[in-house]
């Protein structure tokens, strides 16, 4: 179990064969149990009880993590006579096997269901009582999930796009309203409508780019969160950075064109006179 789990050891033994035979009193822990129990302190040699009985703690597997929120550390390992000398021989439910590569999964699954059914004594045709599985539902259900991120996050982001580029218009909207008279007092001292026009178009330009820079930070943070707390390989690369700046940057060219028209095409005497 221990290998077929690929567990790593920070320091000790794991449970040999001696230790089943023998129906020693030997315990191998997870690193949250060691946590939790022993605070920083050196666990290995020491003992923990189990249904009233003490357990010697051989080793502590190394942290493994979390996956969708569950970890994977919070456990005790014993040999199974140890266990059923304190809670009985119990049905077996689960039984892990590891295969050399995936090549060799089909004559696997074909060998472990024909143990299965000499050991359950099934005749030929009769139906089977057990189920034979593989992480090929596991990774079916990630492909899925990818597939159906990947049409809903375009049309997310295009809806995202449509809706930021509108604020950034209302915002560069207000912005004129509220300047009207800075902006006739700039055209009476000799600026002219490029220069207008250009004022406003950088503005609303660095307002957008902003918005796509803080949008990278929360990208980054999610694609942390998604990486620590399931199996997706999520992470934010240099050229997503560089793509959302810049898409940002196009957003507040593209939709800050009207309010910067609409700036540059202020009558001055008007602008002047406004409060």
């Amino acid at each position: 179990y221990q290998t077929v789990q690929d567990y790593s050891f920070t320091d000790g033994d794991p449970i040999s064969d001696v230790d089943v035979r023998e129906r020693r009193f030997v315990a191998v822990i997870g690193a949250d149990i060691a946590e939790k129990l022993f605070e920083g302190a050196e666990p290995v040699g020491q003992y923990i009880r189990i249904h009233g009985e003490p357990f010697t703690v051989i080793v502590v597997v190394a942290k493994k993590g979390r996956v969708l929120g569950q970890s994977f550390d919070g456990f005790v390992l014993l040999p199974l006579p140890s266990f059923e000398m304190l809670y009985g021989r119990r049905k077996t439910t689960t039984i892990s096997v590891k295969m050399a590569s995936a090549e060799v999964i089909p004559d696997g699954m074909a060998r472990a269901e024909e143990a299965m059914r000499r050991a359950h004594r099934l005749r030929p045709g009769e139906a089977e009582d057990f189920t034979v599985e593989t992480a090929d539902a596991l990774v079916a259900f990630w492909h899925s999930l990818t597939k159906l991120l990947f049409s809903i996050v375009p049309a997310i982001v295009a809806i995202g796009i449509v809706v930021g580029g509108i604020v950034i218009m209302n915002i560069m909207m207000m912005s004129v309203t509220e300047r009207t008279h800075e902006i006739g007092v700039r055209k009476a001292m000799g600026a002219t409508r490029r220069d207008i026009r250009r004022q406003f178009l950088t503005e609303a330009v660095v307002l957008s780019a902003i918005g796509g820079f803080l949008g990278v930070v929360g990208g980054w943070g999610l694609a942390t969160l998604v990486s620590t707390a399931s199996p997706l390989p999520a992470r934010v690369s240099a050229w997503s950075v560089i793509l959302a700046i810049t898409l940002g940057a196009g957003v507040g060219i593209i939709f800050g064109v009207y309010p910067a028209s609409r700036a540059a095409q202020l009558d001055p005497i008007d602008a002047l006179r406004a409060e």
